[in-house]
């Protein structure tokens, strides 16, 4: 079972639309997340890589769901695959589509994207292989090459949702091992000038 704070939250902004014109029509599609393309609202740089996402949604139980919220029922489902949230690897990133309910979550939902008032889409994943880069001017890159888990894609209203904290641990990891390196080559260097005085 994955810990929840191993769990992420990504924004996209205006990925997503009603499929269609008029009234009548229900169909809500857009992509979760898109390939190497940088996420924003964050404080260093993330990408995901093409093929992260392979095999995923065959192992994930995924909602859409209005601001990652479940309390008010949800507007969609793909469980392994199936249901009635249709999940799809393309080429540019994860595509989504579902029939919104004709429940007052669904026609909220509708109302608030025909009018603009919801112009983000965001998903809630984990990682399960990442690499992190200390770039030269002192910024981290992240590269995300494989998805563990997708949680939900969520329609949102607040873009802050780009701030959620991140699972820091592979940063962490290079962090530690770059102070090791560190401490070793200033370790080495004395050790070096202690031989060359014949100390």
């Amino acid at each position: 079972m994955v810990m929840e704070d191993k769990k992420e939250i990504r924004n996209v902004s205006s990925q997503f639309k009603v499929a269609g014109d008029g009234d009548e029509t229900r169909t809500v599609e857009g992509y979760a997340f898109l390939f190497n393309v940088p996420s924003d609202g964050l404080s260093f740089r993330e990408t995901i890589e093409p093929g992260a996402a392979d095999g995923g949604i065959e192992k994930s139980d995924v909602f859409a769901v209005l601001n990652h919220g479940q309390e008010r029922g949800i507007l969609a489902r793909s469980k392994y695959g199936k249901g009635s949230l249709s999940l799809a690897v393309d080429e540019k990133g994860l595509r989504y589509r579902f029939e919104a309910p004709k429940t007052a979550l669904g026609d909220e939902l509708l109302e608030n994207l025909r009018r603009g008032e919801i112009d983000q889409s965001s998903f809630c994943f984990d990682v399960e292989k990442d690499t992190w880069e200390k770039r030269s001017d002192g910024t981290w890159n992240r590269t995300i090459s494989k998805i563990g888990n997708l949680y939900d894609v969520s329609p949102v209203y607040n873009a802050a949702y780009s701030k959620t904290s991140v699972y820091l641990r592979g940063k962490e990891q290079v962090e530690a091992e770059i102070e090791e390196r560190n401490s070793r080559d200033l370790d080495e260097y004395y050790s070096n000038i202690e031989k060359s005085l014949n100390i």
